[in-house]
């Protein structure tokens, strides 16, 4: 007899080395379907505001997330592929965040004043790199044109080396109430190799002043396979962040591409670990983070059994956009600031990604959108797929089916004959019901995904993606 697709259990992990080594390609992160380098510059300014008039003309309007880009840094870590301005010129984020309202302004202004925003989060760069009263001025910008859900999820991205206990006590006065932080790796070696000195002292100090001041979930993120790590000094790194027990905590794969990424050419080629190596940490980091009592959320996320993320795993209510996983799949993103990408209604867009460009396009008194997407009935279909796997690891074929008005066997009989080699390896079980993702093959989800992505089989482009491990 087929076991019931939701019969599953989402937080269980198992690794296999030899089908990682098997399967390790090239592949999307679906923060979206379809992916961001699928995005045109057919959709511009006149579209974006298209879709939000759609939106308000669609009856009650779907809640709000927001999201700010503050690209500011005044260090560079080598490793990093965020869009950032490295500068020790303080004066040039109050300019940026006199756009940044201007932008605030007008896209509050084509949305429904009484949509709750139930989510917020403030990425970079970093974020504090802003002064106090740089942080106050935008959090009430944000507060008096949208009307916040007293409930709402407010997260902030912190990196410790710039932040003491009084700017935790203003952000939680500001009204944020999660903080993620960059940790990476505590050995001073690593951390030489990729200009990031930071103590392990004054990490624990944040936070240790955020759940201080109430902060209720805490995220901290590392990174492994980078220059000069080694299996016993990460291993010392995952004991520190155990016991500092943060409700989540994010393991990230390095990726090594510094044709894209310039500061990563200062990175020593000959001092990254082999993938040996590599693949140890990362069996090591899944064996001691499991044996703490941490769920395996997908991709390079773990939480506690009782946080949010894993509750909505296990109810099923667990979405990914461009932040990673989310609890609210119902909301609308505004983005703000550049490069930052939003979603409304069926749509994708994303801003200019340059300062200059940026500033040009607002002050003629347009949006600073120069690219993005409209999905079509196929597209969305194939979104909610590709969610479904990623969020959940199974996909109910009827659900799949009632919401779409298609036969999944018949609609995607080529993709289910594809994944027979994975069902064959064990990563999937596939069903007259539906499909689960293994245990032994969550790791390895993307792949699973890639499946189903038309655009990735039509292409056969893959160069331009991380690994999948």
């Amino acid at each position: 007899m087929d076991t019931p697709v939701h019969d599953i259990h989402p937080g269980l992990l198992s690794f296999d080395a030899d089908l990682v080594r098997k399967y390790d390609g090239l592949g999307p992160r679906y923060t979206s379907y379809p992916t961001a380098d699928r995005f045109t510059d057919a959709f511009g300014p006149a579209e974006l505001l298209q879709a939000l008039r759609e939106r308000r003309a669609g009856g009650p309007s779907q809640p709000l997330s927001l999201y700010v880009h503050l690209p500011f840094c005044d260090t560079v870590c080598f490793y990093c592929a965020c869009n950032k301005v490295v500068t020790r010129d303080r004066s040039r984020s109050a300019r940026y965040l006199d756009y940044v309202g201007r932008e605030i302004r007008t896209l509050a202004s084509q949305v429904d004043a009484s949509s709750p925003v139930r989510q917020l989060h403030w990425g970079g760069g970093t974020p504090t790199f802003l002064s106090p009263a740089e942080l106050s001025l935008l959090a009430r910008m944000l507060r008096d044109h949208f009307a916040f859900a007293g409930d709402a999820e407010c997260s902030i991205e912190i990196d410790p080396r710039k932040v003491d206990r009084d700017t935790v006590a203003l952000l939680a006065a500001i009204g944020f109430n999660r903080m993620s932080v960059g940790v990476q790796d505590f050995d001073p070696d690593v951390q030489k190799a990729v200009n990031r000195i930071q103590g392990e002292a004054e990490t624990l100090a944040v936070l240790e002043a955020a759940r201080a001041q109430g902060f209720r979930s805490l995220n901290v993120d590392l990174i492994y396979g980078l220059p000069r790590q080694t299996i016993a000094g990460f291993g010392a790194t995952l004991d520190k962040v155990i016991a500092a027990a943060p409700e989540r905590i994010a393991l990230y794969s390095y990726a090594h591409v510094p044709h894209l990424f310039k500061p990563q050419r200062r990175i020593a080629l000959a001092e990254l670990p082999a993938p040996g190596t590599k693949l140890a940490i990362l069996e090591l980091a899944i064996d001691r983070l499991t044996a703490a009592g941490y769920a395996y959320i997908g991709m390079d996320h773990f939480a506690r059994p009782d946080d949010e993320l894993a509750l909505a795993q296990r109810k099923g209510h667990l979405h990914r956009n461009f932040q990673g996983y989310s609890t609210h799949a119902d909301c609308d993103l505004l983005a703000f600031g550049i490069s930052a990408i939003g979603k409304i209604g069926p749509t994708y867009s994303q801003n200019l990604r340059k300062l200059d460009e940026y500033y040009a396009r607002i002050d003629a008194d347009r949006l600073p959108a120069f690219r993005g997407y409209r999905l079509s009935a196929d597209d969305m279909l194939r979104r909610d797929v590709i969610q479904a796997l990623m969020c959940s690891f199974a996909v109910d074929f009827a659900a799949i089916g009632e919401a779409h008005g298609i036969a999944f066997d018949r609609y995607f009989a080529k993709e289910l004959d594809a994944l027979r080699p994975l069902a064959e390896d064990g990563l999937v079980d596939v069903s007259s019901l539906g499909i689960a993702v293994t245990p032994r093959g969550r790791l390895l989800v993307r792949t699973v995904a890639m499946v189903f992505d038309r655009y990735l089989r039509e292409t056969r482009e893959q160069a331009r993606y991380s690994r999948v491990i």
